[in-house]
């Protein structure tokens, strides 16, 4: 019973660990950078003829996902064809292919910005 709590509620706090590092590091950071002087218009432009995040975040994602769902699919074939052990090879698919998805997803954002 204190597993099924346990595991949901450690995720929640990790995320919001996170996000609150986050926030606040950047908030340091700016009030330093404020304080030496330096102009408050570096906070407020992002990359105007760049990219938009969003769009590379959904880029990223989509292929992400695609990666996801490619290995699980080659997966499914080897252990259907070969005696590899299904215990290790599920994995090791899906991360090799889902760690490839993310190279190609960094190459196209690299030729985006360009």
């Amino acid at each position: 019973m204190n597993g099924d709590i346990l595991v949901p509620m450690s995720m929640f706090l990790a995320i919001f660990g996170v996000v609150y590092l986050y926030l606040s590091t950047r908030n340091k950071e700016r009030l330093a950078l404020i304080e030496k002087g330096a102009d408050a218009s570096i906070f407020m432009s992002s990359r105007q003829s760049g990219v938009s995040f969003y769009k590379v975040i959904l880029l990223n994602l989509a292929l992400l996902l695609m990666g996801i769902g490619i290995g699980a699919f080659i997966a499914l074939i080897l252990a259907t064809y070969t005696s590899l052990n299904e215990n290790g090879l599920y994995p090791a698919t899906i991360f090799t292919m889902a760690g490839s998805s993310l190279l190609v997803g960094f190459n196209m954002t690299k030729k985006l910005d360009k």
